[in-house]
């Protein structure tokens, strides 16, 4: 169809108009918006910037916390290192026991300790020897093996309770009811220690310092980053019911790794186990095939020393065996 020249002229302004009119409205519209809408848009920006730097805030924030609580654990396991004190090992081994009802009991265990090995027949000093390892030596090595046998309860019931905090939290209910039914569900050693913490909140004290208190009864990692999880959830806040789940699954592996690191060390644990008890079974075998065969290492001063340096090296090499299959995860 053929339009009229001036037509045509119109029609070709009147697009070139739109094009400019949009190209103008898409550029320019905030300068050309009213104050209402310009106020908006510095609001909008404003608050934009706002919340950008509050969660710069909030995350240089949660930096620091998590910063201050590793710090916290490295101090505690600095102090951990030290020497075990008579009182903290009694306590963290779980027993009703005072100090000098320890020293009693090992006096009466070196006495008897000397008293039989001096009725065998073996010399005076050497029976005054074994009464100083029965009054230094068996108590503590009871009393370090009542510890390791309650940490290793603890840690194997520590997960199950954390899952019992879990659902308690899922439930409604709050984190020190959730705390009180695993005081009085669990059993010995988790439900006495988690009684501990809920006492301590009746006396004034908060979840978390009682939480801190527990790793001085209980010095297990598991229990440090537990301790850790409340700490950090306490001033950053957040979902604690995923935290802890997440911490209970992670504890579990934890055990499961430290299991497979058992079963693979067993074999260098049975040959050391073998080697360590070959001289003993030698030697029992010796005195039953020929009675006097060994009796100048136990009736002489060169046998005597003979068997304690002997002794020695067995301790030695002993130790070193087992720090060469024993790992920490």
């Amino acid at each position: 169809m053929n339009l009229d020249p001036s037509l045509q002229l119109i029609l070709v302004v009147g697009l070139a108009a739109i094009a400019i009119a949009a190209v103008v409205f898409v550029f320019f519209s905030p300068k050309f918006a009213g104050p209402t809408a310009r106020l908006k848009n510095l609001e909008a920006g404003r608050s934009g910037a706002a919340a950008q730097a509050q969660a710069g805030t909030s995350k240089q924030n949660r930096r620091k916390q998590v910063q201050e609580a590793l710090k916290q654990v490295a101090d505690r396991e600095a102090r951990s290192d030290k020497r075990l004190t008579l009182r903290a090992l009694i306590n963290q081994s779980g027993l009703d026991l005072s100090i000098e009802k320890f020293w009693v009991i090992s006096a009466v265990t070196g006495a008897i300790t000397t008293g039989i090995t001096y009725l065998l027949g073996l010399p005076l000093y050497l029976s005054i020897l074994c009464g100083f390892v029965g009054v230094f030596g068996l108590p503590r090595w009871f009393l370090g093996f009542v510890r390791s046998r309650r940490l290793e309860k603890f840690l194997t019931d520590l997960p199950d309770a954390i899952d019992v905090m879990v659902r308690g939290l899922r439930s409604g209910l709050p984190l020190s009811d959730a705390m009180k039914i695993i005081a009085q569900e669990s059993g010995p050693p988790v439900g006495p220690e988690f009684l501990e913490v809920v006492e301590g909140q009746r006396a004034g004290l908060t979840i978390e310092q009682g939480l801190e208190r527990m790793i001085d009864r209980v010095p297990l990692q598991e229990v440090n980053f537990l301790s850790i999880v409340m700490n950090i959830q306490s001033k950053t806040g957040g979902n604690l019911t995923e935290t802890l789940s997440n911490l209970s699954k992670v504890l579990r592996d934890r055990r499961k790794m430290k299991a497979k690191i058992k079963t693979a060390s067993q074999e260098a644990k049975s040959s050391a186990a073998i080697i360590g008890s070959l001289p003993f079974f030698i030697m029992g075998i010796l005195t039953f095939l020929s009675p006097d065969y060994l009796t100048p290492l136990f009736y002489t001063l060169p046998g005597n020393i003979m068997l304690i340096g002997c002794g020695v090296w067995m301790v030695l090499g002993i130790l070193v065996m087992w720090k060469m299959i024993n790992f920490e995860v």
